[in-house]
């Protein structure tokens, strides 16, 4: 049995988020000043997340990665991944910023996690403060050494570029991909709450920073990959890492996007930049079968849009901030 929208893309893999809440303030993501925390009781218990999983695991699912806000956070952590992974997903990956990666990494390692991508946008300390409202550099690094030495064969650490922010750093964090065993992601800068946090000269194209690491490690792109995903991989000349590009916004990869995404709050977003959302929290709390959850994921599936919108032309997008649809 299979998920296929109406584009005839297989859909098999499922993002959830288990929190809205973060250790750290990144403006992009979560701006200051915004809402706080939703309430207990409209997160979805650990019970009510594996049950959409196993439902999800029977329409065809293979591939799930745990998000926040800061997974983390949440009490139970390591034993809700290990539930997780026996749950029929075959690949288990999560996304955290880092800050409590050092004490986590093993712990999850053992309890069937698959793979680790750490969200870094910054190697410098000072310039991590500004970005994250936060002086925790020192333990995400730490913590990199820690999924390392737990055996994680892929790790991953995801970019955002911003002008003004970050890009002198391009070539610091290629140097670290190729130095060590580590794929380093450019990710391009992407609008939320109708653009109102996103300003378009501050956006870096992703061929505008593959002309900077160019300058000093020729790329050669990575012809085949095991499983293709939706960043452009490339090598470093005599280096032991990789880079990716996500080109969110300069080429889309909508016809290529396999993916779902729960929110903490119980949400089913068929596509990262739509306002279409389908509630699975409330028909679960008054009683629906297996079954009939079943048909509401697949409904929400035949609502999957052909491609997301055209940022340049209009901000008319999703209205969450990315703390609250889940990285």
């Amino acid at each position: 049995m299979s998920l296929i929208d109406p584009y005839q893309r297989r859909i098999d893999y499922l993002r959830i988020s288990i929190t809205d809440r973060c250790n750290l303030n990144c403006f992009y993501c979560r701006p200051l000043g915004g809402k706080p925390g939703l309430p207990h009781e409209l997160i979805l218990s650990y019970e009510e997340i594996l049950r959409i999983v196993r439902v999800a695991v029977g329409l065809g699912v293979r591939k799930a990665r745990v998000t926040g806000g800061e997974p983390l956070l949440r009490k139970g952590m390591v034993d809700f991944i290990a539930r997780l992974s026996r749950s029929g997903i075959e690949d288990l990956g999560l996304t955290t910023n880092g800050i409590l990666l050092k004490g986590f990494a093993r712990p999850l390692r053992e309890a069937g996690l698959n793979r680790v991508n750490i969200s870094l946008d910054s190697l410098d300390p000072r310039n991590f403060q500004r970005i994250t409202g936060s002086d925790g550099l020192g333990e995400v690094l730490a913590g990199i050494e820690k999924a390392r030495e737990a055996g994680f064969q892929k790790i991953k650490i995801n970019t955002v570029l911003i002008k003004e922010t970050n890009e002198d750093e391009i070539l610091d964090f290629a140097e670290l991909a190729f130095s060590r065993e580590i794929e380093v992601r450019f990710i391009e800068y992407m609008p939320y709450l109708n653009g109102k946090e996103w300003q378009r000269d501050l956006y870096l194209q992703a061929e505008e920073v593959k002309r900077v690491i160019n300058s000093r490690f020729p790329l050669e792109p990575v012809e085949k990959q095991e499983k293709p995903g939706v960043a452009e991989m490339y090598r470093m000349k005599g280096g032991r890492g990789t880079i990716g590009f996500i080109t969110s916004i300069s080429r889309h990869f909508c016809e290529r996007c396999n993916r779902i995404r729960l929110t903490a709050d119980g949400k089913l977003r068929n596509c990262l930049f739509s306002d279409e959302e389908i509630d699975l929290r409330g028909p679960m709390r008054d009683g629906v079968s297996d079954p009939e959850l079943a048909e509401i994921i697949r409904g929400s599936v035949q609502k999957k849009p052909e491609r997301r919108p055209d940022f340049f032309c209009s901000f008319k997008k999703c209205t969450r901030t990315m703390n609250l649809i889940g990285g």
